[in-house]
């Protein structure tokens, strides 16, 4: 019964391993350095983009840590994954407020600059995540996320330039606040597939069966 669709599914290639260690790598070194560079520039949207890096970097964690691995195990390291994510997003839209309400205007030229590195970064994960754009889910979750997190920067940079051109400081709060809530939704994202994949397709067609009948 090798074909029953019971069994996890197929272990992925090397180069698949290599392409999502390159990839957290580079996106947890950047989410230390965005939100170094963040803080000591007093930006909302540095440090927000800073932990949407490191959302994205929990996204490859997760697809390392499932090669091999059953199915529940894939569902609770996402679930643990989707409340951290939902806790740092909500904690990026609160400080957005309070800097907004008590803060400094941020240095707009650490915010161009870092976030310049940043794109740039995310320009290499998203070529070397493009061969597997249309490959398992989670891979595909993951090239779609990187995909957002180029947008993401560059909304920073402009944000960067708003500042810097103006003295106004809210358009760096507006961003990071933006920024926060997108992590937020990710964040449900996840916690809902999760939660879909703990339940057994048995279960789901049973209970689907008895609504209907």
């Amino acid at each position: 019964m090798t074909n029953c669709g019971c069994s996890p599914p197929p272990i992925e290639t090397e180069n698949q391993r290599q392409i999502l260690w390159t990839a957290l790598l580079l996106n947890f070194g950047m989410f230390v350095v965005e939100v170094a560079a963040g803080t000591v520039a007093r930006s909302s949207g540095l440090i927000a983009d800073g932990l949407d890096m490191l959302s994205d970097a929990t996204v490859y964690a997760i697809a390392l840590a499932a090669i091999g691995r059953s199915q529940g195990f894939k569902a609770n390291a996402a679930l643990i994954s989707g409340v951290s994510l939902l806790l740092l997003g909500t904690g990026v839209i609160l400080d957005a407020v309070r800097r907004m309400l008590v803060g400094e205007a941020p240095e707009a030229d650490w915010m161009i600059a870092v976030s310049f590195v940043a794109l740039v970064v995310n320009i290499v994960v998203l070529r070397l995540l493009s061969n597997q754009r249309n490959g398992e889910v989670h891979l595909r979750a993951a090239w779609i996320f990187t995909r957002a997190d180029v947008v993401a920067n560059a909304a920073v940079i402009l944000a960067g330039f708003a500042v810097l051109l103006t003295g106004i400081r809210y358009f760096d709060h507006a961003v990071g606040a933006a920024i926060g809530a997108y992590v937020v939704r990710e964040a449900f994202e996840i916690i809902s597939q999760a939660r879909a994949a703990k339940t057994p397709p048995w279960s789901r067609a049973c209970g689907n069966a008895a609504s209907t009948g």
